[in-house]
């Protein structure tokens, strides 16, 4: 194995993003991982497989080379969620993290195969859209390549398309459940707690009203406020979680 070192302040950034899933109350055990690209390297960096939050230190990162999934660097096997990791890496260049979780209200959605509506501005502040849901895997899928499957049906999912998926910074997997992205891992998982948290609230507002479409020059204008050559929202020296 060929050892390649990513630089030390991004793997802290995926130690604290991962350390960070059991504190915003989005795995049971060891149900989620983010990830981190270093593309000048041509490596990402992940949690390891079933190593609790608890125990999870700096080096046991697992180093992944994104052209073949080959591991790097490291000494445990990385997550079994890997390969689609590195699927989202490769087609969408604007991506530097890739959280996934099986946070509570997220998966409620993603088990009755529906993508999370557009309910209000909390929801339009972060994704341009409904978060979607793909369709189910074939059994071919399921039965060869099945997690780097997962990420294609992602990837088919948004056509492909780089700039829908900054737009819409995550997507449900048909009975399975959240995979979130970001310009970098601490990013991915801010989108991730954000999908739990206006998914909890849509869950919310169908139980009192079956439809319940708002304004869409409201969502746009909270939309732009945040993104965009207009947007105005936060200090940039401030960052949350």
């Amino acid at each position: 194995m060929t050892t390649v070192r990513v630089r030390d302040t991004l793997r802290q950034e995926v130690l604290e993003a991962n350390l960070a899933i059991p504190r915003a109350g989005l795995a049971t055990l060891t149900w989620g991982n983010v990830s981190g690209v270093d593309r000048e390297a041509g490596v990402f960096l992940i949690k390891p497989s079933g190593v609790p939050y608890e125990d999870l230190k700096a080096d046991d990162l697992v180093t992944v080379r994104l052209a073949d999934g080959a591991v790097v660097d490291g000494g445990l096997r990385p997550s079994t969620d890997t390969e689609t990791h590195r699927c989202l890496y490769l087609a969408f260049p604007s991506i530097g993290g890739v959280t996934h979780t099986h946070s509570t209200h997220a998966v409620a959605f993603a088990q009755a195969r529906r993508e999370i509506p557009v309910l209000g501005t909390t929801h339009a502040d972060t994704f341009n859209g409904p978060i979607p849901c793909t369709p189910d895997l074939t059994a071919d899928q399921c039965a060869k390549d099945y997690e780097y499957n997962t990420g294609r049906i992602i990837v088919d999912l948004l056509d492909g398309d780089d700039d829908r998926a900054a737009e819409v910074p995550g997507a449900l997997v048909a009975n399975h459940g959240p995979f979130t992205w970001g310009a970098t891992a601490r990013k991915s998982l801010e989108h991730a707690v954000i999908c739990e948290a206006v998914a909890d609230m849509a869950i919310h507002t169908l139980a009192l009203a079956a439809t319940a479409p708002p304004p869409r020059h409201l969502l746009y204008r909270h939309y732009t406020r945040k993104h965009g050559p207009d947007a105005y929202y936060g200090n940039p020296e401030v960052t949350s979680l």
